[in-house]
């Protein structure tokens, strides 16, 4: 096969997974220190240094990202039609280089950090639950010291739930009249 098909099989119709695994970007020398990796797939809110092109030594954070072009836009670069609009300029992650990361995906830092995400998100899950029974214990305790209000909030419940089926009642009564009123109309058309 020649080089220009699988250039445009590998680029231009890659599936959508391979399309994602491009938008991959250098990360910085620190960061790469840190987690001892050499590049990572960019996400919206990292901040990131342009390398190459036009806009060559600017900082900023992406705001958006195509998966088509293989790039990002940055807040702040724009470019201006002859009319006044202006537009995001897209720039390929080849030319730029991450400065630091947005933390907010546990999955990606675990898998950045050689955990296993599963096993991390797990723990995470752990800890959450016991924060909530931490949380729940002490109210529970409350209710203990003043049953008078418990007994308070009780008692509308259990009067609304008395109301509730009268009301259905009153409802398929009405329904039943309904019916009833039509019959008859219907014998007095019959005569």
């Amino acid at each position: 096969m020649k080089p220009t098909k699988m250039r445009n099989k590998m680029i231009y119709r890659a599936t959508y997974t391979t399309k994602s695994k491009q938008l991959g970007s250098a990360l910085s020398k620190d960061l790469h220190k840190k987690y001892g990796k050499r590049s990572v797939r960019v996400i919206e809110g990292d901040s990131i240094k342009i390398v190459r092109g036009e806009f060559k030594g600017v900082d900023g954070k992406i705001s958006k990202i195509s998966t088509q072009k293989s790039s990002v836009s940055i807040e702040g670069i724009k470019k201006e039609k002859t009319k006044g609009d202006k537009f995001d300029v897209y720039i390929h992650t080849s030319n730029l280089v991450v400065t630091s990361l947005n933390t907010g995906d546990r999955w990606r830092m675990a898998k950045l950090e050689g955990k296993d995400p599963r096993k991390q998100l797990k723990e995470d899950l752990k800890e959450k639950l016991a924060k909530e029974d931490l949380k729940e214990k002490p109210a529970k305790e409350d209710l203990k010291e003043k049953p008078a209000k418990e007994d308070l909030k009780e008692k509308p419940a259990k009067e609304d739930l008395k109301e509730k089926p009268a009301k259905e009642e009153l409802a398929k009564n009405a329904s039943k009249e309904t019916k009833e009123v039509k019959k008859t109309e219907k014998k007095e058309d019959e005569k």
